[in-house]
């Protein structure tokens, strides 16, 4: 399995309240996986699969949920695979599901594309970011 496509469709940011407590969540889901033609593959398969990367602010005070901020990227994978892995992926898909060998390359892959492009919109949105930093205290210069 190789990823040989990678593509952006939709990104967006939502600042709706300014939040004093809240829980951060990062979230991969893939929404749909179809067989794709490319002229160039000969023995192998192309599959595209697409997910959605969502960053969500939740008010941690508030439990309904009503007030949150988001960031949103919607995208998609082009995978070059063999027959049985095109076999696997379009059988586990008919419940909505990836082959489980398969998923942890492909979160990865998605969370360092979509990582990048979200730091920059909570920059933006002045969010906090989803990624932890640690605080780097200068040192006394003499």
């Amino acid at each position: 399995m190789k990823i040989i496509g990678f593509n952006l469709e939709h990104i967006s940011g939502k600042k709706s309240a300014e939040l004093k407590r809240y829980n951060i969540n990062t979230d991969v889901t893939f929404n749909s996986v179809e067989k794709s033609k490319l002229d160039i593959l000969k023995e192998e398969e192309a599959l595209k699969l697409g997910f959605k990367f969502a960053v969500t602010y939740l008010d941690a005070d508030n439990k309904s949920n009503e007030n949150k901020n988001e960031i949103s990227i919607l995208g998609s994978l082009v995978l070059m695979v063999d027959k049985e892995v095109s076999k696997e992926f379009l059988k586990s898909w008919k419940d909505k599901q990836i082959p489980k060998d398969k998923m942890i390359p492909l979160y990865n892959f998605i969370l360092k594309k979509c990582s990048v492009r979200a730091l920059q919109l909570e920059e933006d949105l002045n969010l906090q970011p989803h990624i932890p930093f640690p605080q780097v205290k200068p040192q006394n210069q003499k």
